[in-house]
């Protein structure tokens, strides 16, 4: 996959094509009574089959696109093996955090998609620009802009709501959430946000051979300790989830999952500043949660999402559009 082959406004386009039917898919599958449980699937339950099948097909890719080329590597035998650097293995623990956070807070019973995605959202535009600071990176009008819109917006969908008003696991989702993706983009912008293709391929590598195990490995734990009823939603989406015909969509939410975290790594490793790249591939995500939102209330039945969530994500609509065209019309784009 050659990362010049498209603008980076095309990229964000395939990331916003490939997480409508992954969100879509997700809300369904845990709001759909499960013909064996009589009752939707909870979000713990669906998640260790759609990071194992995450897991399996970014490997899958890896290995057949020949990313893996460009890692750090040792030979065993006649086998060279990609390892990851101190820094990217930092990454893979913060990288791990996002995966399953980003599935895990789709699926919180009243709580609608659009505003758990407008809190967690606003959370990472809001660091994206000390990040830069941090390293010495010029944020450039547009990109402050965008970021005083995006507040905007996380104010009028708060103060719709009367407040945060999030279950414990739900604010502990969007902490750990906003932690990781910290840690992400130090690691990014002090290893490979500078163009070379060779050093976002080796980036993304090295980050997903921790990242992916280590997320699953995490969520095995939880029921292998016998904690509570969590323990025990994990164990039936470890074991039993593999033999019920709920499966296949699990199937879907993986790919699409593996997927997205190729074009997001593309977006997020471009070298202009997080304070530009981190918008337009957030908001891209908000946009598709609210647009799965308002198809499944369509056709499914399922809650319209609130009139200020709505004027919420327009707000991110228009902030995608100013950063997508402020840098043509100034001339100053990198």
């Amino acid at each position: 996959m050659a990362r010049r082959a498209f603008t980076l406004e095309a990229w964000v386009g395939l990331y916003l094509a490939l997480y409508l039917p992954n969100v879509m898919i997700t809300r369904f599958v845990t709001t759909t009574p499960n013909a064996a449980l009589g009752r939707p699937l909870t979000g713990l339950e669906t998640l260790p089959a759609s990071l194992i099948f995450n897991w399996a097909f970014t490997y899958a890719f890896i290995w057949l696109s020949g990313w893996h080329r460009d890692a750090h590597a040792v030979r065993i035998g006649g086998l060279r093996l990609p390892v990851p650097t101190r820094l990217t293995f930092l990454s893979g623990l913060g990288t791990a955090l996002v995966l399953f956070t980003v599935p895990l807070s789709l699926t919180f019973r009243g709580v609608s998609i659009p505003f758990i995605q407008l809190i967690m959202r606003g959370d990472i535009l809001i660091i994206a620009p000390l990040v830069d600071l941090l390293f010495g990176r010029r944020v450039r009008w547009w990109s402050w802009a965008a970021l005083a819109m995006v507040a905007v917006a996380l104010l009028i969908t708060l103060t719709d709501r009367g407040g945060l008003k999030l279950p414990p696991l739900a604010i502990l989702t969007v902490m750990l959430y906003t932690l990781g993706y910290f840690v992400r983009l130090a690691v990014m912008n002090r290893l490979s946000k500078d163009g070379d293709p060779a050093a976002l391929r080796r980036y993304f590598v090295e980050e997903k051979i921790i990242a992916l195990p280590l997320s699953v490995a995490a969520l095995a734990a939880i029921p292998a300790s016998g904690l509570g009823g969590q323990a025990g939603e994990l164990g039936h989406g470890f074991l039993a989830v593999w033999r019920d015909p709920v499966i296949w969509p699990l199937f879907w939410i993986g790919l699409t999952l593996a997927a997205i975290g190729v074009v997001a790594v593309i977006i997020l490793l471009d070298p202009n500043e997080n304070a530009y790249c981190v918008p337009l591939e957030r908001a891209a995500s908000l946009v598709a949660g609210v647009g799965g939102a308002v198809l499944l209330a369509w056709f499914y039945g399922a809650r319209m999402p609130r009139p200020a969530e709505l004027l919420g994500a327009g707000i991110l609509i228009a902030a995608i559009a100013l950063l997508s065209l402020a840098p043509r019309l100034s001339g100053r784009r990198d």
